[in-house]
């Protein structure tokens, strides 16, 4: 919740007077709890947990990455809650389509055996990604068919995001039922979408959903 997209969209939220909450996943950040005990369901209970005890009335969702998967899913639980979503390379099943489909052999094996595989991450120290996050990732995946979320989506992508494929969310935005779609492909774009003409994009889209009705 301290990352650049989180906090430039606070201040431009506390400047247009609108309400804001960010978090932190179980495992993440400031919130407790070791990652490795981590999974889809849990980070999205979290994220149910925060819509339902620290808001009022329809809200937007923004979701980064995993964050998107998360959006999605929180969404589908509370459809009556939820005004609008906008991802940011949004990530649905890549615990699926971009772990364990391009895993090979080797890693498969030491998921089965040990439980864990530490994946390399080009932001800091590798990631633990457990057989437990795999299999409960499969129990939340969306791609594979229509997901009955009906309000407006923004998905915002760059074309040089060199970990979830722009494609993504062109797929995403085909299973999605809802009227009012529109994907936003950034040239040269990277996955963070984080640089100054990226936050502005963003929070553009922001102020555009919060006022659609």
């Amino acid at each position: 919740m301290t990352g650049t997209k989180a906090t430039a969209l606070e201040a431009a939220c506390a400047a247009a007077g609108r309400a804001f909450v960010r978090f932190d996943y179980f495992g993440h950040g400031a919130s407790g709890g070791d990652f490795t005990d981590g999974t889809i369901g849990r980070w999205r209970d979290d994220a149910l947990a925060v819509l339902d005890k620290l808001t009022e009335g329809g809200q937007v969702l923004v979701g980064s990455s995993m964050g998107g998967w998360i959006m999605l899913l929180t969404a589908l639980a509370r459809p009556q809650r939820i005004h609008g979503l906008i991802g940011v390379a949004a990530a649905p099943d890549f615990t699926e389509d971009l772990m364990w489909d391009r895993f090979g052999e080797a890693t498969r094996r030491a998921l089965a055996t040990e439980g864990v595989y530490r994946e390399a991450n080009p932001y800091g120290e590798p990631t633990p990604v457990t057989m437990g996050l795999i299999e409960d990732g499969r129990r939340h995946l969306l791609l594979r068919g229509p997901i009955p979320i009906r309000c407006p989506v923004r998905l915002l992508h760059g074309k040089d995001d060199a970990e979830v494929p722009w494609a993504t969310s062109t797929r995403l935005a085909d299973a999605l039922e809802s009227p009012d779609v529109a994907v936003s492909l950034v040239e040269g774009g990277d996955h963070r979408l984080s640089n100054d003409a990226d936050l502005a994009r963003l929070i553009a889209t922001v102020e555009e959903v919060c006022g659609l009705r």
